[in-house]
């Protein structure tokens, strides 16, 4: 279970890195048309900080078999879906005050990324869950 999270991670992690390439390509912080945006750029930036950081606490995990590392990646995972449940929740409401290029990211992309994020974070507690058992 324990590399099956691993797997499911790397994809949550290119879908997300697919976002964030049309963000950025699209403008990113720079084409904010109002003061009060839908994304702020310190929102964009830390999801995926965090996720990549937890990616490396349960890579270290998997290296030393110490379950506080897959219990610290769990808790930093919780993090990241929190922000990323934030970035959801202003995509979906039309992202009224920003016109930027985050009104052009496509349905399946942002579904995916969401799918397989809430896939990871499941396979995680519960590979977390049953680490102490080893």
């Amino acid at each position: 279970m324990e590399h099956a999270a691993l797997a499911v991670w790397i994809v949550t992690s290119l879908a997300g890195l697919r976002l964030l390439v049309l963000w950025l390509a699209g403008g990113g912080p720079r084409r904010q048309e109002t003061k009060v945006t839908a994304f702020p750029a310190v929102l964009i930036i830390a999801h995926p900080a965090l996720a990549v950081a937890g990616l490396g606490l349960w890579v270290a995990f998997l290296r030393t078999r110490d379950s506080s590392y897959a219990w610290a990646a769990f808790a930093v995972l919780t993090a990241v879906a929190l922000l990323g449940f934030t970035l959801f929740t202003r995509w979906i409401g039309g992202g009224r005050h920003a016109r930027g290029s985050e009104r052009r990211f496509p349905v399946v992309a942002v579904a995916l990324h969401g799918i397989v994020g809430v896939a990871t974070f499941v396979l995680v507690l519960l590979a977390a869950s049953t680490a102490d058992r080893l």
